[in-house]
């Protein structure tokens, strides 16, 4: 209740006005986003599963879940190919929807209809390009499969989402086909506000269009381009939808993240209190990247 009361009487003071105008934001981080988490944290301390949810004297057991969790060769996969995913997933996307922003960035007649259309894959859910993309890759009459035979590129159908080599660089491919109109946009926003001022300056001094490039568009651009690949981290480090609908997971785990294998252990092997663990473990990581994040940009503003 103190604090309550002092939040307001410092709120009432002319200069911190804002405060009342952000505490319905606080308020709702708190209820929604805050609590989970703390809960979630707890969960994962004490031993809960289908049997015990309902007792009121539920074991705590401290770290044993983490503990027993990295003794498990499915915990290890999940996080190895969760940096699988996620690394080749946004070094690509990043590539070529750099790519894009710069061939938009020229502003041609046709620059803006393509933009809008290639944000299709984005605007799309993931669900519904996830069900797309199971039906493409299916070794029975899926598409992928009927362009590869009609090319003579292979001589019988490739089993893409049950392979444990292809099931992996195809969920990747789906990603990156989600994820480029994202980075596409947010860095021709970056490129956009550049002034033209710098490029005629560097043509009047005789650069090229690679010395550009690297001297003029690169610099300007690292803290739009740091903010893409950090944002592009944090949601494909926890993509669930895509990979749970069109693998499950599998084949044998090869597509197994961190984010399906925790939905796997609260909701279909009922062990609560590992699922939340595995969570809290996508959490620190995440978080990590975040401070990493706030780091290098408050590096760069100092620099600025």
């Amino acid at each position: 209740m103190n604090l309550i009361k002092n939040f307001f009487k410092i709120a009432t003071k002319g200069d911190r006005k804002g405060y009342f105008f952000s505490l319905p934001a606080l308020i709702f981080m708190m209820a929604l986003v805050g609590f989970p988490i703390v809960y979630n944290f707890i969960l994962s301390v004490y031993n809960v599963d289908v049997i015990t949810m309902g007792e009121n004297s539920q074991v705590f057991v401290g770290l044993k879940n983490y503990i027993d969790l990295f003794k498990i060769s499915t915990m290890r996969t999940s996080i190895v190919n969760t940096i699988v995913f996620t690394v080749g997933s946004i070094l690509l996307q990043f590539v070529i929807g750099f790519a894009l922003a710069l061939l938009f960035n020229l502003k041609f007649a046709l620059a803006k209809p393509l933009r809008g259309i290639l944000l299709i894959s984005w605007m799309i859910p993931v669900t519904v390009t996830a069900l797309l993309s199971k039906f493409m890759f299916s070794s029975s009459g899926g598409v992928i499969d009927s362009i590869l035979l009609s090319l003579h590129l292979i001589s019988q159908p490739l089993d893409f989402l049950v392979s444990t080599n292809l099931a992996m660089p195809s969920i990747i491919g789906v990603n990156i086909w989600i994820g480029i109109p994202f980075n596409m946009i947010l860095l021709t926003t970056g490129l956009s506000n550049i002034s033209e001022s710098y490029y005629e300056a560097a043509e009047v001094d005789g650069a090229n269009g690679i010395q550009k490039f690297f001297n003029i568009t690169i610099p300007l651009m690292k803290t739009s381009m740091l903010s893409v690949i950090i944002l592009g981290v944090i949601y494909t480090f926890k993509v669930f939808d895509l990979v749970f609908v069109s693998t499950g997971g599998g084949p044998v785990d090869a597509t197994e993240l961190l984010s399906t294998y925790a939905s796997r252990l609260s909701f279909t092997q009922y062990s609560f209190s590992q699922g939340a663990a595995v969570a809290n473990v996508l959490f620190v990581l995440l978080f990590i990247v975040g401070i990493v994040y706030i780091k290098l940009v408050g590096k760069d503003e100092v620099m600025a």
